[in-house]
């Protein structure tokens, strides 16, 4: 087992990525559209849903639409979408260890913020059907940035608004996209991998990779019992 280095300094803020890192949902969303593939007539490797997982309905919608045509594309995404939303308002599964965390982190009163490339309002209905709502000061989405994942955008807001510098920002994140727009915001990453496993090229980004929740809640527990740079 390859150990991981610890963090190198007490984090001002966490903040969090949502769908495969705090809810189950990468599951639930590559379900629903491999059902609606189906539905629908199209043969489509299921493997293939991997490469969309991390990224916005519109590259998502770019990827389907050159692997099996725009219009097909465009029914087959709005029918799975249909899906997945029944799903996420029904509440979605949490990964394991997202609630131990966030109780620790709010008992040290460490600020919290969710930043996510799923749209508002859906975000926050996710959010609350899984019972994760309450647990969060902001909840900074897709829909309050000019530019989603990889850019850096929805963490320099999330940072902003909970008047941290970004610099002293930790982020939890699961997806190689995310990890890409945290570190171009400046911030240290630890990354707990979901379906996606980090390949050579995200290993070599040089931030921190862990196998659970558990263990980033590891990392970060040392520092609580310090008090606050400045």
């Amino acid at each position: 087992m390859v150990e991981v280095a610890p963090l190198p300094f007490r984090p001002a803020a966490v903040l969090f990525d949502m769908d495969g890192l705090m809810l189950d949902s990468e599951r639930a969303i590559l379900e629903s559209l491999r059902a609606a593939a189906l539905d629908h007539r199209v043969d489509i490797d299921p493997d293939w849903w991997l490469c969309l997982i991390g990224h916005t309905e519109a590259v998502c919608r770019a990827r389907l639409g050159a692997h099996i045509g725009h219009a097909a594309a465009g029914a087959l995404l709005a029918d799975g979408h249909a899906r997945y939303v029944a799903v996420a308002e029904a509440g979605v599964p949490h990964r394991p260890g997202v609630v131990a965390l966030l109780e620790l982190l709010v008992a040290h009163d460490m600020p919290r913020a969710v930043a996510t490339s799923t749209r508002s309002p859906l975000a926050q209905r996710k959010l609350a059907a899984a019972g994760l709502l309450t647990y969060f000061d902001e909840v900074c989405t897709s829909s309050d940035v000019a530019q989603p994942k990889p850019a850096p955008d929805v963490y320099l807001l999330a940072a902003e608004r909970l008047g941290v510098p970004p610099a002293r920002c930790l982020v939890l994140e699961d997806s190689p996209t995310g990890v890409r727009a945290a570190l171009a915001a400046g911030m240290t990453v630890v990354q707990v991998p979901d379906l996606l496993a980090p390949d050579d090229d995200v290993r070599a980004l040089g931030h921190r990779i862990v196998g659970s929740l558990d263990a980033a809640q590891a990392l970060i527990a040392p520092w609580l019992s310090t008090a606050p740079a400045g």
